[in-house]
C-alpha cells in the first residue's frame, strides 16, 4: 500500500550546520523514526516505518528532507 515517507537529500544535508552536529529534524521526529548514528552524521529514514507526518521537513534549516510517495 503506497504511503508518504521522508527522504533525506544527501547533497543538501549538512549536519554540521545544526547545533553540535545534532540534526534538528531527528530531534523533531515525534515517532523517533529518523535516525542519526552519531553527531555530524547524515540522518537516515526507514521507508518501512516512516509515517510521512512532515515534522522533520518543517524544521530542517537546509530543506534537505522531502516527503514523497513511496
Amino acid at each position: 500500500m503506497p504511503g508518504k515517507i521522508a527522504l533525506v537529500n544527501f547533497n543538501k544535508c549538512r549536519p554540521e550546520m545544526c547545533e553540535k552536529g545534532i540534526c534538528k529534524a531527528v530531534q523533531a521526529c515525534r515517532y523517533k523514526l529518523l535516525i542519526q548514528e552519531k553527531s555530524h552524521d547524515v540522518p537516515l529514514s526507514d521507508p518501512f516505518i516512516c509515517r510521512g507526518c512532515g515534522d522533520c521537513v518543517r524544521v530542517c534549516p537546509l530543506k534537505a528532507i522531502e516527503i514523497t510517495n513511496n
